[in-house]
């Protein structure tokens, strides 16, 4: 119980608040790149000179009428692109993990219980509770403090 006269302690949003704050704005994150799609990585991979050198023999080959000299370089010119994109699909995966690791967590004060969240989770009005050597997650205003 609080001694009368002493301002009443803060109790920070409720979780329903937070929640309804989150839908509203968004999650607490900085603008990055979205993942490409399985299409743009192929016609980056496609566009490269390296590639359009080889597709182009094939079509030469062909032309030429050795099929399978061109079937031969078109085979490996295409085993070599679906490499290149599980490549490419697996990097984004690694990044995403790395990413959701390096995430910083915060202690929250909502409805009179500090809670450990998520920095993406966090939203305006929310009051974090800091410990020495804490990253703060968001821009946040001082409230109160000791040194």
């Amino acid at each position: 119980m609080q001694p009368p006269g002493d301002p009443p302690a803060p109790q920070g949003l409720s979780s329903a608040e937070a929640a309804r704050r989150l839908a509203a704005d968004g999650p607490n994150l900085l603008p990055g790149s979205a993942p490409k799609s399985g299409a743009a990585i192929l016609r980056e991979v496609i566009t490269e000179p390296m590639f359009l050198m080889l597709l182009a023999a094939g079509g030469i080959y062909l032309a030429l009428g050795d099929r399978a000299e061109a079937l031969f370089l078109l085979g490996f010119v295409f085993v070599v692109i679906g490499i290149t994109l599980a490549q490419e699909r697996k990097t984004q995966r690694a990044l995403e993990s790395l990413r959701d690791l390096s995430a910083p967590r915060a202690l929250v004060l909502r409805g009179g219980q500090t809670l450990r969240v998520a920095g993406r989770d966090l939203v305006r009005g929310d009051l974090l509770v800091l410990r020495e050597g804490d990253r703060i997650a968001a821009d946040a205003r001082l409230l109160d403090g000791l040194l």
